[in-house]
Order: C-alpha cells, then structure tokens, then sequence
C-alpha cells in the first residue's frame, strides 16, 4: 500500500479503500477495480477477520490480489492489538493500521513505532492514527462530545516516520451522519503544507462529493469506505429475494455482487483512481 499511496497523493488522486466482510464483497471490489484499471484496497476490519479466522479470509483475499491485473493491497483496518496485527502479516495481509487514538500521545507514537519494528522485515505497509474520530467502528464508539480533530504539530511526529499513510481526525465519523460534518480543511491543509505523507480519510460514507474531491486536494490519498458497503452488501440480497420470492440462492447473491460493485465502481470514479492502475508498478 505504501507505494500505492505515495504515488496517488503525488499525482493527486484518491484510491478506494473498501471495508469488505467476505469472498463475495471481496470480489466485486476487485472486479469493479479491474473493469476501471484502478489500484484498490480490500480492507477488513478486526471483526471481519476475528469471524472467518485470519488463514481463512487471507486466503481469499491473497488470491484476489495476486490474481488481479491491478495492484490490489490487502489492508487490516482499525486494529488495537498487536497480537491481531501478527496474526495478519502472517496470513497475507500487505498493510496494518495500528488505532492508538483513544491512548495518550507519547503512547499512541511508542505503539506505532512497535509496529514499524515488527514490519519493517516484512515490508508491510503501517497507517497510525491521530485525534479521535467519532462514530462506531468495529467495538469501539466514539461519542460526538469526546471526538477531537488532530493537532498539526504533533501529527507531524508521526509524519517523519515510514508509514504507509496517517489519518487525521478532520471532523469526519464512522457510520451514518446525523447532520452534515464540519470538516476542518484548515488543519488538513496546514499538515498537507509540512509533509508529502499520504493522508487517510475516514468516515467517508456520507460526504458530499465537493468534500471527497476538496480532502483528495488536500492530500488524502486513501479514502474508506465501509458502512454504504455494508448497506449495499445486506440492501441487494434482500431485495432481490423479496421481489423474486426464490430461495435459488446464487442469485440474490450475484444481485449482491453487482450492487456492491456498482457502488465501488462510482466511488472509485469520484476519487479519481479509473485508469491509473501503472501509476504503481511496485504495489503488491
């Protein structure tokens, strides 16, 4: 993903990182990444990966990538624990973020260079974050009133180290919006001035299209996208089945699929990545 990364926020686009739960979703991401020649990355949440066993869904994942004539990474998203991290760079996956927001600082920045210790042999891709983003992700909620956006100057102790990404909190949430989010550009942009470090943009379900493309200005080179996935992936099967009333079960699957790959494919369009799958032609 480092790779991947570096070369979009240089070139100044976005690529989707897309919260997939299992083969299916997976596949349609990789699929809609391929129709639209585009570098993609198949994230997996702690959960996700604690339901099917990490050798399992790694296995999945693995063949996607390797098989794919685009550069796809395969990216462990909001991960509290080391011994999940291992368990994943074991299995397959070519990048980890390790979420020591909710820690003090000089804790959350020990944490992360641990993880960098630990991948650093293995030329795995690490994303830290900074501040706290609200909303729910995986078990850990973060209410409105304890959300707090990212401060430049410490962000950038962890700017000058080999990550893959940083994510900054800029007022964005996890999950669905209740009113529109207000977006601290400002801070984004004051960080984006002092660093060439790709950005991550979380809690992207829900924005506007002007905010997407104003952050992807600013810097963010990965953009995610999880709980419209989780919409999409739940939202085409059922229809399906109720409006065909058959328990032919392939095919409220394939309405699955084709929902969910639609949804990727508008995405990746938005933030800029259709064609530029040989900007990276070292990305795993």
């Amino acid at each position: 993903m480092k790779p991947m990364l570096a070369s979009a926020r240089r070139l100044g686009y976005a690529v989707g990182a897309f919260n997939i739960v299992d083969y299916n979703s997976a596949r349609a991401v990789v699929r809609a990444a391929e129709e639209l020649r585009a570098p993609v990355i198949l994230q997996t949440s702690v959960k996700t990966v604690k339901f099917w066993g990490a050798p399992t869904i790694g296995s999945w994942l693995r063949e996607l990538a390797a098989t794919s004539p685009v550069p796809v990474a395969v990216h462990l998203d909001h991960c509290t624990t080391l011994e999940v991290i291992v368990q994943c760079i074991a299995a397959g996956w070519t990048s980890v973020m390790i979420d020591a927001s909710d820690k003090p600082f000089e804790e959350n920045l020990a944490l992360t260079k641990k993880v960098l210790e630990i991948t650093e042999s293995v030329g795995v891709g690490v994303e830290a974050e900074l501040g706290a983003i609200g909303g729910v992700e995986d078990d850990k909620q973060v209410a409105d009133e304890d959300a707090h956006l990212v401060d430049p100057d410490k962000a950038m102790a962890f700017c000058t180290l080999p990550l893959a990404v940083f994510a900054p909190a800029i007022g964005t949430a996890h999950g669905l919006y209740k009113s529109a989010p207000k977006i601290a550009f400002d801070r984004l942009e004051a960080l984006g001035r002092r660093t060439p470090m790709p950005f991550a943009l979380h809690g992207g379900t829900g924005l506007s299209d002007e905010v997407f493309q104003r952050c992807i200005r600013l810097g963010c080179a990965k953009v995610n996208i999880s709980t419209q996935l989780k919409h999409d992936f739940i939202d085409g099967f059922v229809e399906h089945h109720l409006d065909k009333k058959e328990y032919e079960p392939l095919k409220p699957l394939r309405a699955q699929f084709d929902r969910v790959k639609q949804q990727v494919s508008q995405k990746i369009r938005l933030f800029g990545g259709e064609g530029r799958f040989e900007d990276c032609q070292s990305c795993p």
